[in-house]
Order: structure tokens, then C-alpha cells, then sequence
């Protein structure tokens, strides 16, 4: 094909340019292009790429493909997952991709770079798209002939490629913006469902003063607390922690708060109920979670709980006199091991008595030297203003941990319950 005159050159740009300016479609962009680049270079097949920006700076624990944005012409259908470019970035294109520099290949069959794509191909180019020193994508066409492309082709093929570059990086970052007001949307959904399912409000109880309060990380979190009326007038309280951040975290703490509420009212002991949740919870969980809790059953008339621990933070009670007992009657936590057995301990409270429940977002905040919060210090500041109300107490150590680490954000789910005996 002869050279690409300056004239030529301006009746292309202003052409391409033309057909995508007035869309911001990432699909209908690149399809426009491959239609312009049809018009100046022949191909059989061809294809234009764009980078997944997280591809180059992140290991994935589930395999993200190299490729967020394609369009492609006379490739040999393949499934995603087989495909060695769009997974793991091998092949031509993304040996361009990776190295920002184009490649003519006359023969393929002879360039050990190359990955199969479709059986007819015998010659390659692609040309890197960049923008800002920084590459975006790849631009590739093949042929079923050998040595079909040349410098003259290439040079056509750059200068195309740092035209489209503007408007699919364009496009590319109004997808992105979708996304993340779509993902902001769900989010806020998911932590309104996720704010229903905690107490609205602590139980007013005759004798006792109770709060709580649960302050995840991220825009929704995997701990949980609650307070459950129970048959024949006691109360059951639960904290709990589900191993891991975000959304899938959350989802096997509402899966476990439903589980929870139905083992409670089937009056067994708190050593039973946990032995039953611990059987069953593998079904919802599988491998990838386990759980930490602790369960008390109030009886309100006796002034008595009991309490089972499921490798949970020991729960802390305070007595009138300033002294702080750590109960520490502990079984394995949830969701490991099928057979494990939980004791239970029954455990009185008397008038000035405090029980503190809390999940290890409270307790492992590192302060500015490196040097976590600890359960001396909870224990300490509680005993300090035991006096004072429970919702009272339960804001004096949010505000304190903050204090300490020097920053009001949490890097953990940050759950506490405050139990006080009048």
C-alpha cells in the first residue's frame, strides 16, 4: 500500500474523529475504528484491545482478565477463561501491550511469541494505543497471507492509533465513572438492608441499662450484634465477627443472623445452639469463612446470664468495687471443625455489675507507635467510668480508640455492647 501522504493523513483524522465524537460507547467507539482502519490497511482478521488498568499492578486471588475492552473481526470463538492474551497478556498483542512497542510479524508460525488465535493467520502487526507515555491498549490486524504488512503499514497503523487513543481513553473513563456510581449505588443499598437487620434501638429492661453500636470499616462490614427476646420473658445478645471485609463478609453475617434467630427459640442450651450452628454453618460458608461470636442468654428475673464463647475476645464484667473479671470460658470458632464442643458458663450479675461484649475491631486499633489498643486498656477505661450510662460508656470508648490510633476512621469493624445492671 503506498505511503500515507499528510493530506491522507488529515482526511483520516478527521474522519475517525468524526464517527466516534459524539459517543462516549466503548463498543461503538471501537467498532467505528476498525471500520476506518479497514479503509487504509486490509486484514482477515483484526482486533482493537484495551488494558484492564488493574492488570499490571495486582495479583488476583480469582484471575482477572488482562483485556477489559475488545472488539474483534475473524478470530476463532474461544471461551474467555482459554484464551492466553485476554487472561495472562501473552501473544502479540500483548507483548505490544506490555512493551508499548509495535511488532510487524511476516511469519507467526516463526515468532515464539505468538499464541494462537485463529488457524488461517500466517502474518501480524500490532501497535501499542498510548496516551500520556502510558499504554492503554493494542491495535492488531492479521492476514491469511505471509508477509502482508510492512513499515509503510506500520506507519499508517501508529498514526491511527494515536488518534483513537483520545477517545477510547475517554470512553474508557466514562465506563469507569458508570461503574463506580452503579457499585455506589448497590453499596448504599446493601449497608440500608444491612442497617435494618441491626437493633434499631437497645431493649428498655426494668433493672438494666443496655447499649450498642457496630461501626464497620468499609461501606458495609461482617460484624454483628443483636438483641433477641427469647420465650418465657429472657434476652439473648449476641456479638459476632465474620473473617474477612466487605461484601462477602456481610452476606454470611445475614446468613448467620437468620440461622441465629432460629436456633434461639428452640429453648436448647447455649452450649447446644452453638454445637448445632457450628454443624450446619460449613453449608453457607464453605471453606472461605469461619466465625467468631459470643452468645449470652439473660435470664432478667434471676439476674443471671449464660454465655458461650466460639473463639471470640473474651467478654469483659466489671463490678461496683472497680475490680474487672475476663470470662474466658472459650470453644473453637464457628464453621472449622464440625465436632467441636462449646462449655458454657452461667454467670450472676449484681447491682453496679457491667458486661462488656466487643469484636477485635475494638481492641487491635494500633495507636501511632505501632502498638494496639489492647483489652488493659478497655478494661482499664471501663472500670473508669463504669458510672457512667451504658450508651454513655459505649461513646466514651469510641471516641477514646479514635483518639489513640489519631484518625476517626476504622480499619476494622468495630463492634460493642454494653450491658449495665442497675
Amino acid at each position: 500500500m503506498p505511503k500515507l501522504t499528510n493530506e491522507k493523513k488529515y482526511i483520516l483524522l478527521v474522519d475517525t474523529l468524526h464517527k466516534v465524537r459524539d459517543t462516549l460507547d466503548l463498543d461503538e467507539i471501537l467498532d467505528h475504528l476498525l471500520d476506518s482502519v479497514k479503509t487504509v490497511v486490509n486484514y482477515d482478521a483484526a482486533g482493537i484491545f484495551v488494558l484492564n488498568p488493574d492488570f499490571p499492578q495486582a495479583k488476583f486471588k480469582t484471575p482477572k482478565p488482562m483485556i477489559a475492552g475488545m472488539i474483534q473481526r475473524g478470530y476463532d470463538i474461544m471461551p474467555i477463561e482459554d484464551d492466553a492474551m485476554l487472561m495472562r497478556g501473552q501473544g502479540i498483542v500483548g507483548h505490544v501491550i506490555l512493551s508499548g512497542k509495535s511488532v510487524i510479524v511476516p511469519d507467526v508460525h516463526r515468532d515464539g511469541r505468538y499464541v494462537k488465535g485463529r488457524s488461517r493467520t500466517q502474518s501480524e502487526i500490532a501497535v501499542p494505543l498510548t496516551r500520556s507515555g502510558r499504554t492503554i491498549g493494542a491495535l492488531n490486524l492479521e492476514s491469511n497471507n505471509l508477509s502482508a504488512y510492512n513499515h509503510d503499514d506500520l506507519e499508517i497503523l501508529e498514526f491511527f492509533a494515536d488518534a483513537a487513543a483520545i477517545s477510547i481513553e475517554k470512553a474508557m473513563l466514562h465506563r469507569q465513572l458508570l461503574e463506580r456510581e452503579l457499585i455506589d449505588k448497590q453499596l448504599q443499598l446493601a449497608r440500608e438492608v444491612q442497617s435494618g437487620l441491626f437493633p434499631a434501638e437497645p431493649p428498655r429492661i426494668p433493672g438494666y441499662d443496655i447499649a450498642g453500636i457496630c461501626i464497620p470499616a468499609e461501606e458495609i462490614g461482617g460484624d454483628y450484634y443483636d438483641f433477641i427476646k427469647l420465650p418465657q420473658g429472657g434476652l439473648g445478645i449476641i456479638v459476632a465477627d465474620v473473617s474477612g471485609h466487605g461484601i462477602p463478609s456481610a452476606l454470611m453475617m445475614t446468613a448467620f443472623r437468620g440461622m441465629l434467630r432460629m436456633h434461639v427459640q428452640s429453648r436448647n442450651g447455649v452450649d447446644k445452639m452453638a454445637s448445632e450452628i457450628n454443624r450446619q454453618l460449613p453449608e453457607i460458608t464453605g471453606d472461605s469463612h469461619f466465625i467468631t461470636a459470643v452468645y449470652a442468654m439473660f435470664d432478667l428475673k434471676k439476674g443471671e446470664f449464660t454465655y458461650v464463647c466460639c473463639g471470640h475476645r473474651p467478654c469483659l464484667l466489671l463490678h461496683s468495687d472497680g475490680s474487672c473479671n475476663r470470662l474466658d470460658a472459650r470453644g473453637p470458632v464457628l464453621g472449622v471443625f464440625p465436632e467441636s464442643n462449646f462449655p458454657a458458663e452461667k454467670i450472676a450479675m449484681n447491682a453496679g455489675d457491667t458486661l462488656l461484649m466487643y469484636t477485635d475491631g475494638v481492641v487491635e486499633r494500633m495507636g501511632r507507635d505501632g502498638v494496639e489498643f489492647g483489652l488493659e486498656r478497655l478494661s482499664e477505661l471501663a472500670v473508669k467510668d463504669q458510672n457512667k450510662q451504658a450508651e454513655t460508656l459505649v461513646h466514651s470508648i469510641v471516641r477514646t480508640v479514635q483518639q489513640y490510633s489519631g484518625s476517626e476512621k476504622f480499619e476494622d469493624d468495630f463492634t460493642l455492647v454494653v450491658v449495665k445492671k442497675t
